[in-house]
């Protein structure tokens, strides 16, 4: 699992992360509120600390949970039930008092991904031809080769993949994938955000074939069955 580890305490920072590798995580670690922002989407779960010099981190929980459903546990210097209620109200999955004890984190972190895995979908492994999307054990397989996805391409893969030759809209991915209304205001970001992700996948599926672009509109996988990289 990739988790992204939001912390400006170098010393905190660096313990965690290598505790949490080892527990054979991945880890990505930043120091800002901006640096969550940009690499949110490359993560299955979201360790957010509320106190940082750049940005309110409720601020920067609020932002991430606009624009997609990557679960996020915080943490506050602040012990009071005040404090942690207002973490959750920005969209935390969870909100955790400083210090913590490690085995509390991770015992945490597995409720937190068990909760958002239940809420997923539980439908039928879709197979195009070479490829075979399960969304029960969320892999993607390509010519019996495991795909590594994120938590959003999976997402996105799926959703396109569960009516084929069908052009699904960027206006509706954001709302299914990301959770998010795309506005006039936030339209540029959004579409970037997709085109991004979009062409992660394309290169992970070795062609451009496996998700056309319809110009104007939005995204399809062809009905064609026999795509190859």
């Amino acid at each position: 699992m990739r988790l992204l580890v939001v912390e400006d305490e170098e010393n905190m920072a660096a313990s965690l992360m290598a505790g949490l590798r080892q527990r054979g995580h991945e880890v990505i670690g930043v120091s800002t509120g901006g640096g969550a922002i940009q690499k949110h989407h490359e993560a299955d779960l979201v360790l957010l600390d509320l106190e940082l010099q750049d940005m309110d981190g409720l601020e920067v929980c609020r932002v991430i949970r606009a624009t997609g459903d990557t679960p996020i546990i915080a943490f506050t210097e602040r012990s009071t039930e005040s404090d942690r209620v207002l973490g959750l109200q920005a969209g935390s999955d969870d909100c955790l008092s400083k210090p913590y004890g490690f085995r509390e984190l991770i015992a945490r972190i597995d409720t937190v991904m068990r909760r958002t895995r239940r809420t997923e979908a539980a439908d039928s492994e879709i197979v195009c031809g070479p490829l075979h999307i399960n969304p029960a054990s969320r892999e993607v397989w390509l010519d019996d080769i495991l795909i590594d996805t994120t938590r959003k391409e999976f997402d996105l893969l799926y959703r396109l993949a569960r009516e084929p030759g069908v052009v699904v809209s960027r206006r509706q991915l954001m709302k299914e994938i990301w959770g998010a209304p795309m506005s006039r205001t936030t339209s540029t970001r959004i579409s970037r955000t997709i085109d991004t992700h979009v062409s992660t996948l394309r290169g992970k599926l070795g062609s451009s074939e496996w998700i056309k672009t319809v110009r104007g509109v939005g995204f399809c996988l062809p009905a064609n069955e026999n795509v190859h990289a």
